[in-house]
């Protein structure tokens, strides 16, 4: 078992049994965004002179503040690296806290409150360190991390019905993360291998396996198992469910476009105009909505959002994700990241086997995958 999976392993009855109560993960959430928006009005505040404190004494209180709430963190912050957020979260109050302490131990300044300072430059050089030797258990794919160990583009074989398939891709890029993209692996009545997601061009849509492998090109990806396997009987009730979907999708594309329709005929433009209209406003299936928003709706979901309800029918517990950012369930500003499912307790990351390192960096024949390994 890998360092990173055994960090998993050590924390993953806590978080599922705790964030199964109600409440929980709300809570948490808005402690955790009051105490940040608490810490840059505090910090801000100070650096506009708008509290009447000494230079040294000013120093030491905000990065006493951005030390506790990161020591607070910190397993979340080291377990969930592979996030760029996650990774932002760290280098920051690290960056700033350290020179604020040391701005407050050259400042003139009472010995205790000095000492107090040299204390707190000793905690921000003990949590680089153990930033830095978490660092070492990933890395970089693609345009992020991944756990080292990772199976980079694993075969077919491997793979079982309701694994979630996280690829590269333009999304992954601009995020600066390993994967941006999302898919769930299926098996038709016949035992075909097919992939279940939500496109911007498509909308809901089941194709064959090899056919979503193909899509991201010279790219890769990485998948996760359930942590409690799907027996036959649900891996055909999944496929069921995702059929209703896909049809329960193409519906609402069709109802959204007829209205289109009507509208755009009524108003006074040449044929021409119209035309242009209806293809730019076309409604494909694919929420767009939800790119920024963690909303999960009936008929019409992103890519990993369409992976999440399908989860969720199937009674699949995951962590919370879009729920705002207090965590009251408005989604605003808070869209699902693929990710972000490396650390849900829900998965177990496929890792390569022993001596799988060549079988890893191989192309997959047929799929038009290349492993960047």
């Amino acid at each position: 078992m890998s360092d990173y999976q055994s960090q998993i392993s050590k924390s993953s009855n806590v978080n599922v049994r705790l964030q199964g109560q109600p409440g929980y993960y709300t809570l948490i959430k808005c402690a955790n965004s009051v105490g940040y928006f608490a810490l840059l009005f505090l910090t801000w505040r100070f650096f506009t002179h708008k509290f009447d404190w000494k230079l040294g004494t000013g120093c030491l209180i905000v990065s006493t503040g951005w030390l506790m709430i990161t020591r607070v963190k910190l397993d979340h912050l080291l377990q969930s690296y592979f996030d760029l957020l996650s990774r932002i979260e760290m280098q920051l109050p690290v960056v700033l806290g350290t020179g604020l302490s040391t701005v407050a131990i050259l400042a003139p300044n009472h010995y205790l409150l000095k000492l107090l300072a040299v204390a707190e430059i000793v905690c921000w050089i003990a949590i680089f360190v153990k930033y830095r030797l978490n660092k070492a258990k990933f890395i970089k794919q693609g345009h992020g991390p991944v756990p080292k160990g990772t199976w980079i583009t694993p075969p077919e074989s491997v793979l079982r019905p309701g694994d979630l398939i996280l690829t590269s891709g333009n999304v992954a890029t601009e995020l600066h993360e390993s994967v941006g993209h999302a898919e769930m692996y299926l098996r038709g009545p016949d035992g075909a291998g097919l992939a279940f997601s939500s496109y911007m061009v498509n909308g809901a849509i089941i194709q064959p396996f090899q056919d979503a492998a193909r899509r991201t090109k010279r790219g890769h990806y990485i998948a996760l198992h359930l942590a409690e396997p799907w027996s036959e009987q649900r891996a055909q009730t999944a496929y069921e469910t995702a059929l209703e979907m896909v049809s329960a999708n193409q519906r609402w594309a069709a109802k959204e476009n007829e209205k289109l329709h009507k509208f755009v005929h009524l108003l006074p433009l040449p044929e021409g105009g119209k035309t242009f209209l209806e293809k730019v406003f076309h409604a494909s299936g694919y929420d767009w909505f939800g790119t920024f928003m963690g909303r999960l709706a009936d008929d019409r979901w992103t890519c990993i959002g369409a992976c999440v309800e399908l989860y969720h029918r199937m009674g699949v517990r995951t962590n919370s994700y879009g729920t705002g950012l207090l965590g009251f369930g408005t989604t605003v500003l808070d869209p699902i990241l693929p990710v972000r499912f490396l650390a849900d307790p829900a998965f177990r990351l496929i890792m390569e086997p022993e001596g799988g390192a060549a079988v890893s960096g191989a192309n997959l024949s047929g799929t038009g995958i290349e492993s960047q390994k």
